[in-house]
Formats: C-alpha cells, structure tokens, sequence
C-alpha cells in the first residue's frame, strides 16, 4: 500500500510514518519545504499548490495537518490560524484525491467535536455536534472533506483524543509538576477527559486504512471513560506521587482564558464504537495500561 501523509513531522505523523514503514508500506511525506528526498514532495495549501507527482498511484492520503490548539493563550488571530492550519490543507487534499482518483482520505480532527456541554452522557458517532469554538472548528473541518466523500472517495474522520505519549503532548508538560508531587484535579475534577495511548492512536489509524468497511467519524479514544480527577489520581499512581493539589477553575480561566473553559474544564465522554465494532483491539484498554505505557513502571497498569 502506498500511504501519502501531511502532517508527518507531529508527534502523531512521525509514529505512523514509522509503523507503516515498518508493516512494509510506501510512505510519502508531503512538506512545506523544498523536498529532500525520494520520498518527500514539496506542497503550499495556502497557495493550492500541490506536486501531482505526490499522489500519483497512492491507495490512501493521511491528512494530520493543524496547529496545536494549546499553543498559546487564544485570541482571535490565533483562532483564526486553528482554523486556517486545519481546513485549508484539507480542501486542498480532498480535491488533489478526487483529481488523481485515491479512494481513501483519512483525516484527522478532534474529540472536541461533541462540545464539553454534554457532562455524564455518552456520546458514539452518532451523537450530534456540540457547542462553542472548538466544536465548531471540528465541525467545519470535516466539512471540508465533503467533496471528497460525495465523490465516492472512503473518507475516515479521525476524532481523537488526547494522546498519551512520553515523546511529546500533555504528558510532556504534566510530567515534571507530578514528578514533584505538584500534580492534582483540575477545577471540580467532575468533567472528562478523553484519552488515547500514541500505540492505540496509530493502530486505529493503520487498522482504519486497512479496513474497508470503515467510513465516516471514528472516535479514536481510549474504550474506558475516565474523569480528570480519575486522570489525575491514574497519573499519579504511575509515577508514583501524590496528587494533593487542586487547581481552581478561576486560576485555569485566569491562565490559559477561552481555552481552559473549552479544552481543560469541558470533556465529552466519548466512547469508541465504531472501532470496536469494525474488530479493532485495543494495546491500552484502561488509563492504567497507557500511563505505564508511557510513563510508569511495569505492573503500573491499575
């Protein structure tokens, strides 16, 4: 199989390039630079300009393109340049497949699709979207793949949670506050917080590729539901440290504004039916089993 990927240089992109590479594939990466290799091709969505030479005999493209929503405090500037980041690489790649006649897009987007309105409920994929921006910017995302899959292209909407890695992500800033015995809730504790081992990520992503019966939204999230002070209490156990603090919500709104009302206080709980459904298994069923993947000690899988 011959696998085009955007977005190959994240911490995602950089995984999958080498499971599929591993499995055997062909990978080309398409980049914003001039290419430097036989498998890379430059390409600038803003501009629409795309090397036709990139898709040429692919079976799939892989679209991971988009800013990190956490990055900095948002204003509107920035949340203009989440947007930007996400559906303009998208309405490029999804007209470039149905031009050269790829039959598969898979292309990311967020669990934040559902809102965070939505507290104790259970939300599959075929539940509604939710409400305020980052609801709206998953929404529009996959919108923009709609030529595509009105094309008869097989389009896979990948809902992602949080991914879990020791190499980079949320982790990467949790680590060293828990490692000092400073980690804790967050605000009331009360709200979900989607998760995903990077194993589980990039499994669901190959799996997705390979399956053919898959299409539409996948909700790509760890298939045990856990709370933030649940989280929290999983974390610490796996680095072994206490988690005595509690942060206040006005503290978080004071720190990181619009952003910690949406993406730290708000959470869907989000199960993923329609992986389990299509047979995929799961490496890290439980927050236990992915912390001590990526950061504990063996055994650490409570």
């Amino acid at each position: 199989m011959k696998v085009v990927i955007a977005g190959s240089s994240g911490l995602i992109g950089t995984a999958l390039v080498a499971a599929l590479r591993r499995d055997g594939h062909e990978v080309a990466r398409l980049v914003r630079r001039r290419a430097a290799g036989p498998d890379e091709f430059s390409w600038d969505p803003v501009r629409a300009d795309l090397d036709e030479r990139a898709l040429r005999g692919a079976d799939a493209v892989v679209n991971l393109c988009g800013a990190g929503i956490a990055r900095r405090r948002w204003n509107g500037g920035f949340k203009q340049e989440l947007r930007d980041s996400r559906i303009t690489p998208t309405d490029v790649l999804a007209a470039a497949v149905v031009k050269a006649g790829v039959p598969t897009l898979v292309n990311a987007s967020g669990v934040q699709f559902y809102g965070g309105e939505t507290g104790d409920r259970v939300v599959d994929e075929t539940s509604p979207a939710g409400s305020g921006f980052l609801a709206g910017l998953c929404r529009d995302w996959e919108a923009a793949t709609r030529p595509a899959a009105d094309a008869g292209v097989r389009t896979v909407l990948l809902r992602s949670a949080v991914v879990l890695s020791g190499q980079g992500g949320l982790l990467s800033m949790l680590h060293p506050l828990y490692s000092l015995g400073l980690g804790g809730r967050l605000g009331s504790g009360r709200q979900y917080t989607p998760w995903i081992s990077l194993d589980d990520e990039i499994g669901a992503i190959v799996f997705a590729l390979g399956t053919d019966t898959l299409a539409g939204p996948l909700n790509v999230v760890g298939p045990a539901p856990v709370t933030n002070a649940e989280f929290s209490r999983a974390l610490g156990r796996a680095l072994h440290r206490p988690t005595p603090l509690v942060v206040p919500a006005f503290a978080l709104r004071a720190l990181f504004g619009e952003f910690a009302q949406e993406g730290i206080l708000r959470g869907p709980r989000a199960i993923p039916t329609a992986l389990e459904e299509a047979g995929y298994e799961f490496q890290h069923p439980t927050i236990g089993a992915a912390l001590a993947a990526t950061v504990g000690r063996p055994g650490d899988d409570r």
